[in-house]
C-alpha cells in the first residue's frame, strides 16, 4: 500500500479513473445515493489517496479555504469496503488533517460529516457545529477541528 498526494493536474488518467470509481462505488452504489459527484471542486483541491495492487482503496479531497467553507476543508472521505476494519479510515484522516494544515497554513478545518460517523470524527477531535441537515438525503452535520499550531 502506498500513499499519494497530488494536485488535480498531476493525477494520471488511471489515477483519476480509479479515484472516481471508488467514489461512485461508495457514495452512489453502496449508499444508494444519486448525486452530482463532479462538482468543480476537484480541479482546485489536493487529492490524498492510497493504492494497493493498482487500485485506489482510500481517498480524501483536501480543499482550500473559500471553496466549500471559509476555512480549509476535507471531503469525499472514503475507504474501500473490504479495507474498513483495519483502521485505514483513521490513518487516512490523520494524513488528511496533517496535509491540510501544511498545504493551507491553517489551524481550523471544516467537514460535512455523515451523522453515523459522528463518533469516528469526535475521536479525531472534530466538534459538531450547528444542527443536522440532509445532504443528498443523508443526515449530515457540520464539524470543525481546531488545531493548536500551524
Amino acid at each position: 500500500m502506498k500513499w499519494y498526494l497530488k494536485k488535480f493536474d498531476e493525477l494520471s488518467n488511471h489515477e483519476l479513473y480509479s479515484i472516481l470509481q471508488l467514489r461512485a462505488q461508495v457514495f452512489v452504489v453502496e449508499q444508494l445515493c444519486t448525486y452530482q459527484d463532479m462538482d468543480n471542486i476537484d480541479e482546485n483541491a489536493w487529492h490524498l489517496f492510497s493504492v494497493e495492487d493498482g487500485k485506489t482503496i482510500a481517498y480524501a479531497r483536501l480543499i482550500p479555504p473559500g471553496l466549500s467553507y471559509p476555512t480549509a476543508s476535507i471531503g469525499r472521505v472514503i475507504v474501500e469496503i473490504n479495507k474498513r476494519k483495519n483502521k485505514l479510515g483513521k490513518e487516512l484522516m490523520l494524513k488528511a488533517v496533517e496535509n491540510t494544515q501544511l498545504l493551507f497554513n491553517t489551524n481550523e478545518i471544516t467537514i460535512s460529516a455523515q451523522v453515523y460517523l459522528l463518533k469516528f470524527y469526535n475521536e479525531l477531535n472534530f466538534k459538531e457545529e450547528g444542527e443536522e441537515y440532509l445532504e443528498d438525503n443523508i443526515p449530515h452535520i457540520k464539524m470543525k477541528l481546531k488545531l493548536n499550531h500551524v
